[in-house]
């Protein structure tokens, strides 16, 4: 049985590979390693570097939401199923932040606040139930896939690398979701959606410059 200390050490190094720049390995390769780079001018390059800064707090929050989550469950199951998805999310945010350092940028400076922010609302989750968290995943990451596929349209067309690294991490999101879904997650309603999707505006809109 692993005590409340051993927990919070866990949570605080799991917190210091997510916000410290080439603290965290990724399992896999990138993406976008085979792939040549493209020529950019200083506005495509500006207009990569944030939608990857965007996807990079979001693997942030991600990180925050599952270790919280975690922290909570109730469910041996589901908290195995947390912690799985967070490795798997260590890949996303390795392979963003090499792309934003690749494109001659910077991770945002707000990414320890949204991880705190993120952290408490997981562990709150997690503590009303895993049926209420899982759900709460299966949402988030409806949310991330809808801003991976805008993110895919928009990006400069000579940007392939950022686009192989987004096309994997749609893969990998999708099925996250249906992964919470089917192991018992609540189907949020429409409205909790749409509230949900304006408290992601906030993040996208400050993160894109700072």
């Amino acid at each position: 049985m692993i005590s409340f200390l051993d927990k919070a050490v866990l949570q605080f190094d799991r917190a210091l590979q997510t916000l410290v720049p080439h603290a965290a390995n990724a399992s896999r390769p990138s993406p976008a390693n085979s792939i040549d780079e493209g020529e950019l001018d200083d506005a495509e390059r500006k207009h990569a570097s944030g939608l990857m800064r965007i996807n990079h707090t979001g693997e942030v929050c991600a990180q925050a939401l599952y270790a919280g989550q975690a922290t909570t469950a109730k469910l041996a199951t589901v908290r195995e199923d947390m912690e799985h998805a967070a490795d798997e999310e260590i890949d996303h945010l390795v392979w963003c932040e090499q792309r934003i350092y690749d494109l001659k940028s910077k991770p945002s400076i707000l990414n320890p606040f949204f991880y705190g922010a993120s952290f408490v609302i997981g562990a709150g989750a997690g503590f009303i139930s895993d049926k209420l968290s899982l759900g709460f995943v299966a949402a988030t990451e409806e949310q991330v896939c809808i801003h991976l596929q805008k993110h895919m349209t928009t990006l400069p067309m000579q940007d392939e690398k950022s686009k192989a690294v987004l096309m994997q991490m749609h893969i990998d999101e999708a099925r996250h979701k249906e992964m919470a879904l089917e192991a018992g997650g609540y189907e949020f309603p429409q409205a909790v959606m749409s509230i949900m999707t304006q408290i992601s505006k906030v993040m996208t809109t400050t993160t894109y410059r700072i």
